[in-house]
């Protein structure tokens, strides 16, 4: 599965496979336009894999594109809620402005990175601070988003476990997210996991959309 569009000058891709062998994939990308120019970016891994671990996640899926005017915290206890009768998921949750700020919040083993160029190279300007948890079976008690700074070019990469940790090292940030996201599950997915890949970044001011793919191609979502 590969997907890509753009929500206002915010570019972003998701890529993802099943659990080879496995029909269905217990991971989800979601990308939600939350109004404004802000965009809701969320990665999903229902525990285990098979159908299942899709149900769990899909519960996530719901209540993110019902209410995604919510707070972070908000939405990952509508989440929790919602799952309660599931294997239960991690959840990672991002919202992308078109200013300089991303504000984030997981629970779980759903890595995200802020990735920028430097004089020395690729750097990994942030990284979410997970809190641990199963989001429909044992949340936090403190449910506390981050933000963080960005600037045009700033790559936002959410990855599930079935993702190596090492994936991003050898990106190539001239690319498009398509692209970065293809190659990551490619080169970085495990054979014993399903697998999902999420890449977001603010274009600048001074680039053209050009042939954007739609960012709702399903009724206001891109889900995987």
């Amino acid at each position: 599965m590969h997907e890509d569009g753009l929500i206002g000058r915010i570019e972003w891709a998701v890529a993802g496979r099943a659990l080879p062998g496995q029909q269905v994939s217990g991971d989800r990308g979601v990308v939600l336009d939350a109004g404004g120019g802000t965009a809701l970016f969320a990665v999903m891994d229902g525990l285990g894999h098979g159908a299942a671990a899709a149900d769990a996640a899909d519960r996530a899926v719901r209540v993110l594109a019902e209410n995604r005017a919510e707070p972070l915290d908000v939405l990952m206890v509508l989440c929790h809620r919602a799952m309660a009768d599931t294997r239960g998921a991690a959840i990672s949750l991002a919202l992308f402005d078109e200013g300089d700020t991303v504000r984030w919040l997981g629970v779980g083993n759903v890595e995200s990175h802020i990735l920028t160029a430097g004089p020395a190279g690729l750097t990994v300007r942030a990284t979410v601070l997970l809190t641990a948890g199963i989001v429909g079976y044992r949340l936090p008690a403190n449910l506390q988003p981050q933000s963080v700074a960005v600037r045009p070019g700033d790559l936002l990469l959410m990855c599930t476990d079935g993702i190596v940790p090492e994936s991003a090292s050898g990106i190539d940030l001239s690319k498009s997210t398509a692209e970065i996201t293809a190659e990551i599950l490619t080169r970085h997915a495990k054979d014993t996991d399903d697998a999902l890949v999420l890449a977001a970044r603010h274009r600048g001011a001074g680039r053209a959309p050009g042939n954007a793919v739609m960012a709702e191609p399903r009724g206001g979502e891109a889900q995987t």
